[in-house]
C-alpha cells in the first residue's frame, strides 16, 4: 500500500524539551504522517505549550518514565477510529533527523517488514552525539540479544516504526528504560520481520536525562540487561 493511503501516527515522548520540541514537530514530513502526538511526560517547563503551538496533539502523562509516555501514546492510538496502520516513535530532543522518517516507513509499506529500527550505529553520527556509555551499552545489549535470541541488531535506537497490529500483539509492558529493548526482544520471540535502516544522529538539545547523568546511565544499563535476561524465562 502506498504511504499516502496509510494512516501513520508519530508519537514523541517528551520530558522538558521546550527548546527542541518545535524543531522535531516542524521537520516531520506532514505528507507522510496523519497526526503528530506529543506525550508530555511530567515536564516542568513549557514543552506542552510549545508542542501545541507547533500543531501537535498533546497528551499528558504525569508518571515519569519513557515507557509510561510511549504506553500513553499507544493507548490513545487504540481509541482512534480507524486505528493507525503504522506508529513511528521519535524522541523530542532533536537528536534524530525527523525528515528521515520516510526511510523507516518504506520497508513496512513496500517490503512487508513489521518493525524497522533506525540504527545510529549504521548512520552518520555527529562527534559526541553518542556518549561512551551509550556506545558500550548498545554494543553489549545487541551482543546479548544476538546470543540469546539469534537476531542481529546494532542499536536500540528510539527512532523506529512498527505496524500497529504487530505493536499491539507485542503487549508492551516496560514503564522506563527497558522499553526499546523489550520491543526488539519480543519482536524476535514472535518472529516478526525486522530490519534496521541507517539514521543520522546529532548532539541533542539540552542534557540527556539518561546518558547525561551517572545515575541515569547505571539505571538504564541495569534495566536493559535485566530485561534481556527476564524474557528468556517468559
Amino acid at each position: 500500500m502506498h504511504p499516502e493511503k496509510m494512516n501513520i501516527l508519530a508519537i514523541i515522548p517528551a520530558y522538558n524539551e521546550e527548546k527542541a520540541i518545535v524543531n522535531v514537530i516542524n521537520e516531520i514530513p506532514k505528507e507522510w504522517v496523519q497526526q503528530v502526538v506529543v506525550v508530555n511526560n511530567a515536564s516542568t517547563d513549557s514543552t506542552e505549550v510549545y508542542a501545541k503551538q507547533a500543531g501537535a496533539f498533546v497528551l499528558n502523562e504525569e508518571r515519569k518514565g519513557y515507557g509510561y509516555a510511549c504506553l500513553k501514546g499507544i493507548e490513545y492510538a487504540r481509541q482512534l477510529i480507524p486505528n493507525p496502520d503504522i506508529i513511528v516513535f521519535i524522541d523530542g530532543d532533536y537528536s534524530d533527523y525527523p525528515q528521515q522518517l520516510p526511510n523507516l516507513i518504506l520497508p513496512i509499506t513496500e517490503k512487508k517488514f513489521d518493525l524497522v529500527i533506525g540504527s545510529r550505529v549504521l548512520g552518520k553520527k555527529e562527534k559526541g552525539s553518542l556518549t561512551p556509555q551509550q556506545i558500550f551499552g548498545n554494543a553489549l545489549a545487541t551482543l546479548l540479544i544476538r546470543f540469546f535470541y539469534k537476531v542481529h541488531f546494532t542499536d536500540l535506537g528510539p527512532f523506529r516504526a512498527i505496524s500497529f497490529n504487530k505493536l499491539i500483539a507485542l503487549n508492551m509492558q516496560d514503564k522506563t528504560y527497558g522499553w526499546t529493548v523489550e520491543m526488539q526482544i519480543k519482536a524476535a520471540k514472535m518472529n516478526l520481520k525486522c530490519c534496521e535502516i541507517p539514521v543520522n544522529y546529532r548532539k541533542r538539545i539540552g542534557i540527556s536525562k539518561v546518558s547525561g547523568t551517572l545515575k541515569g546511565s547505571i539505571l538504564a544499563g541495569y534495566k536493559i540487561i535485566f530485561t534481556i535476561i527476564k524474557y528468556l524465562f517468559i
